[in-house]
């Protein structure tokens, strides 16, 4: 299993879609998810990522100070940080706030928003979020602020618009394992957007996702992925990435940006996490699952790692 894949087995997301946009003539408008947009259930503690999939027409998106970037049909907007944004035919535009001018959801629909009074097209697009209770999710980090994703021409696009209009129908009608679908759909959408990012990388990009485009890295971060309870070493992960220690030591840091083995203990803590929150093993055997010894300094190194002992980490998780 390549890097990617493993890390959102482990860290996964709950996502989902809940508003509908259409909006017509110029416009603009400040827009932020708010946790309470999120599923019944779904705790944002960790990261909320907010997204908009573009049905018809372009429009503008800015962040901060950033430059507007521009979306059409077939285009994902991704805001890897939540961060306040705007959206409209033109972010010039003094803005107005969007959440006055959600509609709540009627019967097989998603919640809405229908503004403007022009006959002429205008906006349409369908708003949606993937939330993490994990704290400095190692993805969320290597990714931009801002994200615009182009999936025409891959593999979802023949899908993409016909898996919202359904994900609309089953938010609205509540069936059975409906949040588990949506989250399902707005992660393959997301998982897209990330691979065409890494494609798009510059060849002296670094970070976390550039990794994972050099061969002798991505070696190793599988190797170590596959393995986490091996008493690993940076001599033996080099030799996996067929470099030196000395090389390998360099190369990783300076491209990942911590050294192999602080990049380690995280991992080892990212499937601690998994483990405290999807089984009932104590919390020695999970410390033993992922090569430490002694609980004692697994509970230290948790702590340290993701801001709670194991225990309050776990009874958090349940509650």
């Amino acid at each position: 299993m390549d890097a990617l894949s493993e890390l959102l087995r482990v860290v996964r997301f709950s996502g989902g879609v809940f508003l509908e946009a259409n909006f017509r003539g110029p416009w603009c408008v400040r827009s932020q998810i708010q946790p309470s947009d999120c599923g019944p259930g779904v705790k944002a503690g960790g990261g909320l990522v907010a997204f908009h999939y573009i049905l018809d027409g372009r429009l503008q998106v800015s962040v901060g100070k950033a430059n507007p970037r521009s979306a059409g049909p077939g285009q994902l907007i991704l805001l890897s940080r939540n961060d306040p944004h705007l959206l409209g035919s033109d972010v010039a535009l003094p803005p107005m706030e969007a959440r006055p001018l959600i509609r709540k959801a009627g019967e097989h629909e998603l919640a809405h928003i229908d503004h403007g009074a022009s006959r002429q097209g205008g906006n349409r697009f369908v708003c949606g979020y993937l939330a993490t209770t994990m704290r400095q999710h190692p993805l969320l980090i290597a990714l931009p602020a801002l994200l615009v994703a182009d999936l025409r021409g891959r593999s979802c696009a023949e899908w993409a618009e016909a898996s919202f209009r359904y994900a609309a129908r089953e938010h609205a009608t509540h069936r059975p394992g409906s949040q588990e679908i949506l989250s399902r759909l707005s992660e393959m959408l997301f998982v897209e957007a990330v691979r065409g990012h890494i494609e798009k990388l510059p060849g002296n990009a670094t970070g976390w996702l550039a990794a994972l485009r050099d061969p002798p890295l991505a070696r190793a971060l599988g190797a170590l992925h596959a393995r986490p309870g091996h008493p690993w070493t940076a001599e033996e992960l080099a030799k996996d990435a067929c470099l030196s220690r000395s090389a390998f030591a360099e190369r990783f840091t300076k491209t990942v940006g911590q050294p192999p083995m602080s990049y380690l203990t995280r991992w080892r803590m990212l499937l601690a996490g998994q483990r405290l929150r999807e089984s009932s093993e104590t919390i020695a055997q999970v410390a033993a699952t992922i090569g430490y010894e002694s609980e004692s300094t697994f509970s230290r190194a948790f702590t340290r790692e993701m801001g709670l002992a194991p225990g309050v980490w776990r009874k958090e998780r349940a509650d």
